[in-house]
């Protein structure tokens, strides 16, 4: 008697995919496209857990933040933000659950001691705009729109505002917040949400390139860098000097900076220790 025939099963993709490339480059590719990559629960969960791991190791010198399909990121999964409509709390403390592990997420990228430089190839709206001003520096293709849209669905955009607000000035933000109209790729440039605009298709390419120029840096230099930035913009003029006079005081005894510049006044490559 012949046995029943075997049928094979198929995992599913991984929703968040991560590589490392040459000169200590790690790229996660958001892999959700057909659900517009939309920031899930449980794709928080991916990007906080794959975040804490670059945190901590030393071989990555830079991240770029990418995305598979035709949006960069739709922004929450609407329909896991309202399963929980018929709770007895009405959804309270799921809202608020996934509003807190997003908002640790986005944090998570400006503390991370690497520069973070996302890659943007499409449609980025609400938290997926956020995550795009979240990132240290952004690539878009000439193809990606950006908007924070949830005033037209009676959702204010509060969290998204608060990393585009320090990203672009007040009127900007506000008319994007206002509005919720979506704003053009060469119009995110002007207004300081994204650095470049490339050809379509060579937005990630462009990212890494970038990538790749920072990581040739001082890793400990760059640690520092971003950390005081971070900290000093919150900051009033006064206090903000008095900070980063003793950064940069406490950064010249470093190793990186005795050697780089000592290699400015030799006219040779510095020899860069991390430390």
């Amino acid at each position: 008697m012949n046995a029943p025939p075997a049928f094979a099963t198929t995992s599913p993709p991984p929703i968040l995919l991560r590589e490392t490339i040459a000169g200590g480059i790690a790229v996660l590719t958001l892999n959700r496209p057909a659900a517009r990559n939309s920031l899930s629960l449980e794709m928080i969960g991916e990007l906080q857990a794959a975040l804490d791991l670059i945190g901590h190791d030393e071989g990555v010198r830079a991240l770029v933040i990418a995305a598979n399909g035709s949006a960069f990121s739709a922004g929450h999964d609407m329909k896991e933000l309202t399963a929980h409509r018929n709770d007895a709390d009405r959804g309270q403390a799921s809202f608020t659950r996934i509003m807190n592990a997003c908002s640790a997420m986005m944090q998570s990228i400006v503390n991370l001691p690497k520069p973070v430089i996302a890659a943007v190839q499409g449609v980025a709206t609400a938290a997926g705009c956020q995550l795009v001003a979240s990132c240290d520096l952004a690539i878009a293709s000439e193809q990606a729109t950006f908007a924070t849209p949830g005033v037209d669905i009676g959702l204010f955009c509060s969290t998204p505002m608060v990393a585009l607000s320090r990203n672009v000035p007040r009127k900007h933000a506000m008319h994007m917040l206002l509005t919720g109209a979506p704003v053009t790729a060469a119009a995110a440039r002007d207004i300081g949400l994204v650095n470049r605009v490339v050809p379509a298709g060579t937005e990630r390419a462009a990212a890494i390139e970038l990538a790749r120029t920072i990581a040739g840096k001082s890793a400990y230099t760059v640690k520092i860098g971003k950390a005081a930035f971070y900290r000093q913009a919150e900051m009033n003029l006064a206090d903000a000097y008095r900070y980063a006079s003793q950064v940069m005081a406490e950064n010249m005894m470093a190793e990186d900076a005795e050697e780089g510049i000592g290699a400015f006044i030799e006219k040779r490559e510095p020899n860069w220790k991390d430390r």
